[in-house]
C-alpha cells in the first residue's frame, strides 16, 4: 500500500533517515540521504551521522539530496542553514514540501560553542 515502507518510521509514521555521506564543495555542503520514494510532503527526522569537516567554510549553505532532488535546508523565513549552524552530529527535524520547494529546519540547534 505504501511505497516507502522500506524506510524506518516512528509510531506516527514520521520517516527517520540517516545521512550516508557529506561532501564539501565551493558552493555548498551536501548531505546524501540515499533514500527515494519518501512521501512528497511531511516531516522527517534526519540523523546527521557524518559531521561537516571542521575546515569547511562556515558560511556555505547546507543542502540535502532526497527523492532525487537536492534542496537547501532553510530556517523559517527562508534563510539558508549554513555549515557553521550545523556543526557536529545529531538528529534534526525538517518539514519538506517538494511541490512548493520547502525544506525547512523545524528543530532547534545547539548554541554556538556547545
Amino acid at each position: 500500500m505504501f511505497g516507502w515502507l522500506n524506510v524506518t518510521t516512528n509510531v506516527s509514521g514520521i520517516p527517520y533517515l540517516r545521512t550516508n555521506s557529506v561532501s564539501v564543495g565551493t558552493e555548498a555542503v551536501d548531505f546524501a540521504l540515499g533514500f527515494r520514494r519518501i512521501p512528497a510532503v511531511g516531516v522527517i527526522a534526519i540523523n546527521i551521522a557524518n559531521a561537516i569537516p571542521s575546515d569547511a567554510t562556515g558560511t556555505l549553505p547546507v543542502r540535502f539530496t532526497l527523492n532525487g532532488s537536492t534542496k537547501n535546508l532553510t530556517f523559517f523565513g527562508g534563510d539558508n542553514v549554513t555549515a557553521a549552524d550545523l556543526a557536529g552530529t545529531g538528529v534534526i527535524t525538517v518539514f519538506y514540501d517538494w511541490y512548493n520547494g520547502y525544506f525547512t529546519l523545524t528543530s532547534a540547534l545547539a548554541p554556538a560553542g556547545a
